[in-house]
């Protein structure tokens, strides 16, 4: 009697530990849970970061002029007056070389 109550004991308590790491709310679920939090705060770091960099710039935008004229300088180029406006175009890798000029005609040999 003291084995069988012993063995369903040992049932009972492996059946429990199947549960405890492999079930619904186990440790695997606990872990993957942890791992998205981790995940979360990253994200939560770099959005944080970038509203504090835009939260400046938005600053800077009401109470310096010269963001403002940086801005208008390079999104809308625009220039003050008397300044001189130089464009600088590169040459695109992808064109094609010119072709050379055609070689002159030889005249037949007699």
């Amino acid at each position: 009697m003291l084995r069988l109550a012993a063995l369903i004991l040992l049932i009972l308590l492996i059946a429990l530990q199947v549960h405890l790491w492999t079930g619904r709310g186990g440790m695997r679920d606990v872990w993957r849970l942890q791992q998205r939090i981790e995940e979360q705060k990253a994200e939560n770091a770099k959005l944080k970061a970038r509203n504090e960099t835009l939260s400046a710039e938005v600053e800077d935008l009401k109470h310096g002029e010269e963001a403002i004229e940086e801005r208008a300088r390079s999104e809308l180029g625009l220039i003050r007056p008397g300044e001189t406006f130089y464009q600088v175009v590169e040459p695109d890798p992808n064109a094609s070389a010119p072709a050379p000029p055609p070689a002159p005609a030889q005249a037949p040999k007699r």
